[in-house]
């Protein structure tokens, strides 16, 4: 059974410049590997090179939403070497933020989101630039939001804001990893514009808004694997998670797949 429509946390701006798959920065700066970039990345290199090094080094990518799945996809991210990444969230930590939402602590209560995360990842890997936005995506400034934007990790909270990136995806073309959690289930799929069913498609209505249950270790899951889809795409391998809907049952421990197809009478991206 598809779960209820899943989710992340919340709010957006920019990320990862021409990347399909490989695809490389159009700013002509070719990135390079130094001698710490070998010893710091020696153990992934052996998967992909330093060819797919250096697109990770090139790579902007823009997580939106700085709580429980966003917390996953920016430490993984972060670690791989992804040489920018933009968090954006407009909330502040709470303490019940702090059961799934691993990168704030208790000395965090109070503070922005985004700069809670930037604290953290800048001490993971100084090498990357992290930078943080505190303002709410809405429709008034997501297409400047966005403007400059190469990729978007859905690690949103709430299907209305969903919507609007998945539109502002479609309109510059950039590819758009969602992910969403609801107690022990989750869900993962990896939009590409123009190719495959965007999330109108897939979900053609919003949920009610409800405060949802959820634990960590759901959001480790998905976060992993969004994390992993971003990777793969940046880098050029593997097959992703295009037209197929990922189910994670964790009370059973299975994973289901579902195939997804765009419909041509899509609010958002359908024939006109």
């Amino acid at each position: 059974m598809i779960p209820r429509n899943l989710t992340g946390k919340n709010c957006v701006e920019n990320v990862m410049r021409t990347t399909r798959r490989g695809r490389t920065d159009d700013s002509g700066d070719a990135a390079s590997i130094d001698e710490p970039d070998l010893k710091r990345y020696a153990r992934q290199l052996r998967i992909f090179g330093e060819e797919g090094q250096k697109e990770l080094k090139k790579a902007k990518v823009t997580i939106a939403g700085a709580g429980g799945l966003g917390s996953v996809t920016a430490t993984y991210l972060t670690v791989a070497g992804v040489g920018r990444i933009q968090i954006i969230d407009d909330d502040v930590v709470e303490l019940s933020n702090l059961n799934r939402q691993i990168l704030h602590w208790e000395k965090d209560i109070g503070k922005k989101k985004a700069e809670s995360f930037a604290d953290k990842l800048s001490q993971m890997n100084s090498e990357v630039e992290v930078v943080v936005t505190t303002e709410r995506i809405c429709e008034d400034n997501v297409a400047e939001i966005f403007k400059d934007a190469d990729l978007i990790v859905d690690a949103m909270d709430n299907f209305q804001t969903r919507y609007l990136l998945n539109r502002v995806a479609l309109q510059k073309e950039i590819p758009f990893f969602h992910g969403g959690v609801y107690g022990f289930e989750g869900q993962v799929t990896t939009i590409i514009p123009g190719e495959t069913a965007c999330l109108r498609c897939i979900f053609p209505e919003s949920p009610e808004g409800e405060t949802f249950p959820v634990i960590g270790v759901t959001c480790g899951v998905i976060g992993g694997i969004q994390a992993t889809e971003v990777v793969k795409y940046i880098v050029g391998v593997g097959g992703l998670l295009t037209n197929r809907l990922l189910i994670w049952d964790g009370v059973d421990t299975k994973i289901e797949e579902f195939v997804v197809e765009r419909n041509p009478a899509c609010r958002d991206c359908g024939d006109r």
